[in-house]
């Protein structure tokens, strides 16, 4: 019985491995109107992301699309997460983005603005696990609107 309780804790660790792997590395891309596949370059225009990483279509929202576009993009970049937060500190400056402010911990966040747009961008260090960030670009002076009390 020794032996087949080994086994069976073996396939169990297998399978979690595999399952684990498998949605680590699943296809996130987008669809256009028409069904056809969109590039990241045709979803976020110019805008760099750290090498490696992969847009997590099922948690992000982009409404729009090239350089205009608007909403949430969420990226897994890996186990790096220096390297990818030090890509964004070093990358987007150097394309023109202005840092307004940044905070550097176990959860960061950047805030930058190029001419009319502004880039948010939430950091969590996952260790181990990877790390998650998400993008959220929005216009920079868009009107807010107060909610009025019932």
């Amino acid at each position: 019985m020794n032996n087949m309780q080994s086994v069976f804790c073996a396939v169990l660790v297998s399978v979690g491995l595999l399952g684990c792997a498998s949605n680590r590395h699943s296809p996130s891309v987008g669809v256009d109107l028409d069904g056809k596949v969109q590039s990241t370059l045709q979803l976020l225009g110019q805008l760099p992301l750290p090498p490696g990483a992969i847009i997590r279509a099922d948690q992000s929202l982009i409404i729009g699309a090239g350089d205009n576009w608007v909403g949430r993009v969420v990226l897994d970049v890996g186990r790096d997460f220096d390297a990818a937060y030090r890509f964004f500190l070093e990358t987007y400056p150097a394309q023109g983005w202005a840092v307004v402010s940044a905070v550097r911990g176990k959860n960061s966040f950047m805030v930058m603005t190029r001419q009319e747009r502004t880039a948010t961008i939430e950091m969590m260090d996952g260790g181990m696990l990877g790390s998650s960030f998400s993008m959220t670009m929005a216009p920079r002076n868009a009107a807010v609107l107060m909610p009025k009390k019932p």
